[in-house]
């Protein structure tokens, strides 16, 4: 596992723009019209650099799989954050779309852990290479580098078709939120050591 720079920023945004360009939770919150794809790109360009700002991005050995770590607990209200955000509403979101993100986002808080953790935000695979092991592996390594830390691992995911390969490593579903989709809401507890 490669910890992606600045350099790397291209080439994950348009991994995880294909692999996520028919994911529901993605196209709910991202203004759906003739620049859909610009738009999914300007999310995960905003989900690069906040994770940037306030976690990992991480790529497997041969940078066809990437995750993108968060930590909520070092999450801080800064300039470039602000930013950010307004750049994610004129890119992606839309104008119009602002109170959508904003309830959606209310709700998901609320179902939320409040302790520290590592929130995996999105781990892609090329599409010409999924199936093949690099998301499983990719993804143990996250929880490798969790546990290391003695961190829980949360996410959320709207493919029900993901929910067993999650729970093969380990996670387990705690909640899930009803919007025009089903949002479902896992973790995986850090081991003692």
């Amino acid at each position: 596992m490669i910890k992606a720079d600045i350099v790397d920023k291209k080439s994950v945004v348009q991994l995880l723009t294909k692999a996520f360009e028919d994911n529901q939770s993605v196209n709910y919150i991202v203004l759906n019209d003739d620049k859909r794809k610009e738009r999914i790109a300007a999310l995960m360009d905003y989900s690069f650099e906040m994770c940037s700002l306030f976690g990992e991005v991480w790529l497997s050995d041969d940078r066809k799989a990437c995750a993108l770590l968060l930590y909520p607990q070092n999450k801080k209200t800064t300039l470039s954050a602000i930013l950010l955000d307004v750049q994610l509403i004129f890119k992606a979101i839309g104008i119009g779309g602002i109170k959508k993100a904003l309830d959606r986002e209310k709700k998901i808080k609320s179902k939320q852990a409040k302790e520290p953790m590592a929130y995996l935000w999105f781990i892609g695979v090329e599409p010409s290479e999924q199936g093949k092991g690099m998301g499983s592996k990719l993804l143990q390594e996250v929880i490798t580098l969790a546990e290391t830390r003695q961190l829980p691992v949360y996410l959320e995911t709207s493919t029900l078709k993901n929910l067993p390969w999650y729970e093969r490593y380990g996670f387990t579903t705690y909640d899930q939120l009803d919007l025009t989709y089903t949002l479902y809401f896992l973790k995986r507890l850090a081991h003692k050591f």
